[in-house]
């Protein structure tokens, strides 16, 4: 493992003070609000993006001592360092995508009784739903990494770069590929239905399972070398640092409950806030959804993968990054599936209108997906490590994603037409 260089650390210190970032967007929220009243876009937008960020360290702080507690039930349990990215890790996460993905579909139908009218609801709720854990896996797959290898760019002078181990590409990134590719056909169709859900619940069984013989293999591994496995930390840091709390089997639940319940609340607010911003600047949530919410649901994700490289474990970064977008497509995209088929009994979720058109916004992020995602992972199999110029390139195709979505709302507003003079 690579140790990081101590001054570097000092130098980037400042960035971690999650405190002093919520009290500023505290302030700015409330400024904005007071003038949402005479202002007009920009005054709306400041109010939306300030909020996003607050909402976006609420979530953070909630998923950081999920994460310790994680973190220290996978080492009692001597789960090795990339299997722990990819699941535990991954699990605290991606929480915020498998709430908000609940919670559009549930706020959705609220107040709907007209069955036709909860279907269409419902489909707009799922389909925001999708623009999240899609977005998501996007962010995860390209920028995060990009992010991580900016950052030990600087900080890690030794080795100035993120490196990518071959077992964790050959396993995470298989099944990166083998659940994407679900998605694309999956995506592909006219209408879900509730049994695809089951599917790729089936199918993250599975990949758990893949890893869980790989830990065994790791326990054999180390009992047979007589290898000393350092201890894990003993404390969870709780609101913003202030309290640590002494972690064992009573206070490591009681912190894993206590976390979600928060990242639930927080996640509830970021809904409201995307319906309530699509619907001032006239788009459909969806390309909200894509960009926005995904954004601020995959920051524990940044931070996550950020914290471990600059630790020096680039396979746990690596990991969690391939074992969030896993987790993001098989759970957090199959349960709230399951959830909109069984409020509307049963039926399917329709991805076209009656009009015959596909939902707006899914024919582009189809195709995005499938390149961003052959891109960024082809990169990581060939080089097997991302540098500062990779991570540029990445940002970069970050920025087409982006441009996609801005199109994509100015369309749909009528600022943009396509095919016409």
């Amino acid at each position: 493992m690579i140790e990081p260089d101590s001054a570097s650390q000092s130098r980037f210190g400042w960035l971690f003070s999650s405190i002093s970032l919520f009290v500023i967007s505290l302030i700015a929220t409330s400024v904005f609000w007071s003038l949402r009243t005479e202002g007009g876009f920009w005054t709306e937008l400041g109010f939306v993006l300030s909020t996003a960020v607050t909402i976006a360290i609420l979530i953070g702080e909630a998923c950081d001592p999920f994460a310790d507690a994680a973190q220290w039930v996978g080492v009692q349990l001597r789960v090795p360092s990339s299997v722990r990215g990819a699941t535990l890790d991954a699990v605290a996460s991606s929480m915020p995508e498998l709430f908000t993905g609940i919670f559009f579909v549930t706020v959705a139908l609220t107040g709907s009784s007209d069955q036709a009218a909860r279907l269409a609801e419902s489909a707009q709720g799922y389909g925001s739903t999708i623009a999240t854990c899609a977005g998501s896996s996007i962010y995860n797959l390209v920028l995060i990494p990009a992010v991580c290898a900016i950052t030990v760019s600087f900080y890690r002078p030794s080795q100035p770069y993120v490196s990518i181990e071959r077992d964790v590409v050959n396993r995470d990134g298989m099944w990166v590929i083998v659940v994407q590719f679900g998605l694309l056909y999956f995506l592909f169709q006219d209408k879900l239905h509730w049994w695809m859900g089951v599917v790729a619940l089936v199918a993250y069984a599975i990949y758990v399972s893949h890893l869980y013989l790989a830990t065994l293999a790791y326990r054999k591994k180390i009992a047979a070398a007589n290898i000393e496995i350092d201890e894990p930390e003993d404390e969870a840091s709780v609101l913003f640092g202030w309290f640590d709390i002494k972690l064992n089997r009573v206070t490591a639940t009681l912190v894993l409950l206590g976390a979600t319940i928060v990242a639930a609340a927080a996640c509830y607010l970021l809904v409201e806030l995307t319906n309530s911003s699509a619907e001032k600047l006239g788009v459909s949530p969806f390309f909200v959804a894509v960009i926005l919410t995904a954004a601020v649901s995959s920051i524990p994700d940044t931070f996550m993968s950020l914290g471990s490289s600059m630790r020096g474990d680039d396979s746990g970064a690596v990991s969690n990054v391939f074992g969030s977008n896993i987790f993001d497509i098989c759970i957090g995209m199959s349960i709230p599936l399951m959830v909109c088929c069984y409020l509307n009994n049963w039926e399917p979720v329709s991805l076209v209108g009656e009009d015959g058109e596909t939902m707006a916004g899914v024919v582009g992020l189809r195709v995005l997906l499938f390149f961003l995602s052959v891109c960024a992972l082809s990169s990581m199999w060939y080089f097997r490590k991302i540098t500062r110029n990779t991570a540029f390139v990445f940002c970069g195709l970050y920025l087409i994603f982006v441009g996609y979505a801005v199109v994509g709302g100015m369309v749909e507003r009528g600022f943009l037409t396509w095919g016409q003079g």
